[in-house]
């Protein structure tokens, strides 16, 4: 039985199963819609790639036989009219189609402005070509709707491009799961399909292997590294009574389990659902280039029709040059800039966000970082390193300290215990050479003993001393009561049984941690973290980075309830996280940003990912996106400036003191026009090459 990734229903694994191999996995689906809405991102993604590459082939030449009249002029035209035709009609396809729909919906778009604009633009160019004595002049604007719809298209890859990581981050949830779990029965051990095991099941995990699904351990003892699930650093001792999570990893000793959440109710599944539910429940993005063509291109469509019924009916001054007008308006009012207006500020901004550490996976999160204005960060991992280590050794008797580091470390150095093995890291960075033990023991849950050249050392917590008849004075128990509540893990040493030291552990937090909250706060940021460790931890690791709110001990789907409450508050939520436990917050959200170093499931879901992973580069984002929005604003600006300004020369404003054959003047007008908003919009856009990262160098206004 295979699970369904996109419903959640288990499918037989058949010959005539519906089936979908995606980088040598095999997927298999209940029916083939579910299979379709798995691939269609993909395959939509393919189709728009060929269809971009295409156009971007045709492009090229119609622009240079444009410019450098590379043909004998009676037969370029129809070179171009040859070239343009397909990229008009068959790439710019997607915009008749979406000026359909907006006409349906009796409303007018980005689409829209496109269509009206390239078609005027081809039409009077074709008619010119074939037809070259319907109108008095030989200007043609081929390579004016090739180049819009060319770089209207690559816009949209970027988009498509993003959807298909959807899908890529469930996959990767999806094989977290084991194919195959060890069942008992009847005394024997089975290895059957995970998906066949069902609540109540006795299974055996061996060291070294992910837990299948959910459940409860009956015997034996171990250590769990639960960072897939939960995001914490440091594995957690399980004994007979402990729970175990499915996907997560048995470290060390032979488990016993009962099965107590299979299939959908298991916490992995939980995730793969509230990933895919964020998703697809995000609305899209409405541009603000929609916003302007929703009143620009009625109003421009008017008054073309207007100019030319009024020059007709009330001018007297003929079919062809009323036509002209209509004509005139439609090609002037469209402006050439339009199509490089957002994808120019785009790129400098996701380019200027590369040169700084920070990956912009799409343009939209340039847009949405500008509205952010709650960050919530998770703990383990991203405030902090993500593993154990050595913060404090506190000598308790006539051995130095070196000595008591030593000691442990050999001990430590037959566990596989990620505190034993910050000992044993502490020791070698230190230059103390770490020999092996003579014997070793664990003690579930307490802690371990050892023998080195005669020394009996015991390493573990209050109860172990206890137990083996060593006194524990109050000061001993002070000193590690503070260490506790500064969120370090307080570990006792005896050697030859008086005790000898406390070591205390920590995920320690990260270079410049502290630097970025404060630079956040200063930029009008509410900041809060979000963290499934202990309350008490997690408001030690909050004060030294100086973040005044903790929700603590809050599971995977509980981190996403937060963030949705959150953004009912009515303020835009950035969550800035690592771990597979961080994907459902993450798509939640109304920014993820994700950690490089962190799982890939979690960069997949996230917006951005932060390549050097330094928090200020959380910074860097939120304030490229604040400053490239600005930029498509006044790139929209002077992409509609010139052009509009001559809406009412091409409409015929100028005919009453120059006669009709003013229209002769509109080649050269339209040329201008489109030149100087494109010189414009790019050098507008240029500008942004010139911000700096405010923890590199002194910020520079734009």
């Amino acid at each position: 039985m295979a699970k369904d990734p996109v419903c959640g229903m288990f499918v037989e694994e058949k010959e005539d199963s519906i089936r979908h191999t995606v980088d040598g996995k095999e997927y298999f689906f209940c029916t083939t819609q579910c299979l379709h809405e798995f691939t269609a991102p993909e395959v939509e993604l393919k189709k728009l790639k060929a269809v971009t590459v295409a156009s971007i082939g045709l492009t090229i030449p119609i622009t240079l036989l444009t410019y450098l009249a590379l043909l004998p002029s009676e037969i370029n035209n129809f070179v171009l009219l040859a070239l343009a035709t397909p990229v008009q009609f068959w790439a710019g396809w997607r915009f008749y189609k979406g000026t359909w729909d907006a006409i349906r919906a009796r409303a007018s778009n980005m689409d829209t402005l496109i269509a009206v604009g390239t078609t005027a633009a081809f039409l009077y160019s074709a008619v010119v070509t074939a037809v070259p004595s319907f109108f008095p002049f030989e200007q043609v604007y081929f390579e004016t709707a090739a180049i819009i719809v060319t770089l209207i298209l690559l816009g949209r890859l970027l988009e498509q491009r993003t959807k298909e990581k959807a899908s890529s981050a469930v996959r990767k949830l999806l094989d977290l799961q084991p194919r195959k779990a060890r069942v008992l029965k009847d005394g024997q051990e089975v290895e059957v399909p995970v998906e066949e095991v069902a609540e109540g099941d006795l299974l055996l995990i061996r060291p070294g292997e992910r837990i299948p699904v959910d459940a409860d351990v009956v015997d034996g003892s171990s250590s769990v590294d639960e960072s897939a699930i939960t995001g914490e650093s440091i594995p957690v001792d399980k004994v007979p009574g402990s729970e175990v999570i499915g996907a997560t990893i048995n470290k060390s000793g032979l488990l016993k389990v009962r099965a107590t959440k299979v299939g959908q109710d298991s916490v992995l599944s939980q995730i793969i659902a509230l990933v895919q539910e964020a998703r697809t429940g995000k609305a899209p993005m409405q541009r603000m280039a929609d916003q302007v063509a929703k009143y620009f291109v009625p109003a421009v469509v008017i008054i073309a029709v207007a100019s030319g019924l009024a020059w007709y009916y009330a001018g007297g001054i003929g079919l062809t040059f009323s036509l002209l007008a209509f004509v005139s308006v439609i090609i002037i009012a469209c402006p050439c800039a339009l199509g490089i207006a957002t994808p120019a500020a785009l790129m400098m901004g996701t380019g200027k966000g590369a040169e700084n550490g920070v990956l912009f996976k799409g343009g939209e999160y340039l847009e949405i970082a500008r509205k952010v204005r709650t960050v919530v960060f998770d703990k383990t991992g991203t405030l902090t390193k993500g593993q154990p280590e050595v913060t404090d050794i506190i000598v308790l008797s006539d051995a130095g300290e070196q000595e008591v580091l030593r000691l442990a470390a050999i001990a430590e150095s037959g566990s596989e215990h990620p505190l034993g093995q910050a000992v044993v890291r502490k020791a070698k960075e230190t230059g103390i050479p770490v020999a092996g033990p003579d014997s070793f023991e664990a003690v579930a849950g307490h802690g371990l003993v050892a023998v080195y050249s005669a020394h009996r050392i015991m390493i573990g917590n209050r109860k172990m001393m206890a137990d083996s008849g060593i006194a524990v004075g109050d000061e001993v128990n002070a000193q590690m009561a503070r260490l506790e509540a500064d969120g370090k893990t307080a570990t006792l040493v005896a050697i030859d049984g008086r005790l000898a030291g406390i070591i205390a552990l920590a995920d320690t937090l990260k270079d410049n941690a502290r630097q970025a909250i404060d630079s956040l706060k200063a930029m009008g940021m509410e900041v809060v973290m979000l963290t499934g460790d202990n309350e008490r931890t997690a408001k030690a690791i909050a004060a030294k980075v100086g973040i005044d709110r903790v929700i603590a001990q809050v599971l995977p789907q509980q981190k996403e309830e937060v963030i949705a409450k959150l953004k009912s508050e009515g303020r835009a939520v950035a969550m800035v996280g690592d771990g597979i436990n961080d994907a459902p917050a993450l798509a939640r959200a109304d920014l993820g940003i994700a950690i490089g170093s962190g799982t890939d499931v979690a960069k997949e879901t996230g917006g951005i990912i932060l390549i050097k992973n330094d928090l200020r580069d959380v910074v860097t984002a939120l304030e490229l996106g604040r400053k490239t929005v600005a930029k498509i604003k006044q790139n929209l600006f002077w992409a509609f400036a010139y052009n509009t300004g001559l809406i009412p020369i091409a409409a015929g404003a100028l005919v009453p003191v120059f006669g009709a054959e003013m229209y002769s003047w509109l080649p050269f007008l339209a040329a201008g026009a489109m030149a100087l908003s494109s010189v414009s919009v790019v050098s507008n856009s240029l500008l942004l090459g010139r911000y700096r990262p405010a923890h590199i160098e002194t910020r520079t206004n734009l």
